[in-house]
Order: C-alpha cells, then sequence, then structure tokens
C-alpha cells in the first residue's frame, strides 16, 4: 500500500499494490498489517456499501459524533466518485479545510479519512458501487451534517445538478456548526 497523498493532518489517499495479468487483476484493499506500516491502526468493524444509479447522486457532508465518531476507509468498486472529506476538529490548523479525490474503478484508489471529518461524495458516472469500512457503528442519534453547497467551504463537486437526499437539502452550513471534535 502507497500513501499517494496526505492532507489535513491525518486524511490519506492511498494507492494498494494490484497484480494484472490476462486475466484481469488482483489486489488487497484492505490488509491490518499492512495498513498498519503506514500508520492506519483503527479497528475497522462495520461496512458500508452504496449504489448510486445516477451520475450526480451527491450523499454528504455526513459525520457521527462521539461517542461514536468514525474513522472510513472508502473506495470504489464500479464506477467514479469525487470524493470529500472537511476537518471539522476546532482546535485543528486545517479546520474547515477540504480535501478531495477522484476515486474510480480504474485507479483503485483508497482514501482514509480519521474522525473527526465530514465525509461526501458526488457520483460522476451512472452505476457507481461506493464502499466503505468504519472503525464504529452507525447511531441515529449522533449523526450531523455540513451543507454539501456551502459557500465558505467553495467545494467544486463535478456535477451541476446534485441529485440530494431530502436531508441532505437542510444540513447547517460550517459557520453557524459548533463542532464536538476537540482533537
Amino acid at each position: 500500500m502507497e500513501i499517494i497523498e496526505e492532507a489535513l493532518n491525518g486524511v490519506k489517499l492511498l494507492k494498494p499494490r494490484v497484480f494484472e495479468d490476462h486475466r484481469g487483476y488482483f489486489y488487497e484493499p484492505y490488509n491490518i498489517n499492512a495498513f498498519k506500516k503506514i500508520g492506519i491502526t483503527d479497528t475497522f468493524i462495520q461496512d458500508n456499501q452504496s449504489l448510486s444509479v445516477e451520475h450526480g447522486v451527491l450523499r454528504g457532508l455526513h459525520f457521527q459524533n462521539v461517542p461514536y465518531a468514525q474513522a472510513k476507509l472508502v473506495r470504489v468498486i464500479f464506477g467514479k466518485v469525487l470524493d470529500v472529506a472537511v476537518d471539522i476538529r476546532k482546535g485543528s490548523p486545517t479546520y474547515g479545510q477540504q480535501f478531495s479525490a477522484i476515486l474510480s474503478q480504474e485507479n483503485k484508489h483508497l482514501m482514509y479519512i480519521p474522525e473527526g471529518f465530514a465525509h461526501g461524495f458526488a457520483t460522476l458516472a451512472p452505476n457507481t458501487l461506493f464502499s466503505y469500512k468504519c472503525s464504529n457503528v452507525y447511531d441515529k442519534d449522533s449523526e450531523e451534517g455540513i451543507a454539501w453547497d456551502d459557500a465558505d467551504l467553495n467545494i467544486d463537486w463535478g456535477v451541476s445538478s446534485p441529485i440530494l437526499s431530502e436531508k441532505d437539502k437542510v444540513q447547517t452550513k460550517l459557520a453557524a456548526f459548533t463542532s464536538k471534535f476537540d482533537y
């Protein structure tokens, strides 16, 4: 596993070692020992998967508060996304800054997002299958979000008319948000 880029004091864009031949390819998207060698020591306890059938589906920016805060390891199985992490750790020198990267079935890149970040993605291809590991279980009462279209964040999602859930249409702007992440 190779770290392509490390941003915002903890977010990591990763490139796995892929073995290809005339039959196709093989790679390990997750190996606990390989991840420990690059400094990712979270124990992932839940796997999630989403299918977005249309180009332009935007999910996020979501996170869970302590005690259900989650680190995530995300990847695309089929399709392509713009994946975004926003630092919401109130003591962080990169608070309110975002990092984004293209994850696709072609590049097979993964993104590691530690606790204390809001996370979202926009599909850049139809029938995108997105998979992520979480270091904690889902807890509805701990879930919050930041507005995907917050002008202070100025995220270029790469889609002109995003397809949103009702919940994502009414999320809080960063300026009105009070973070519970003290680290």
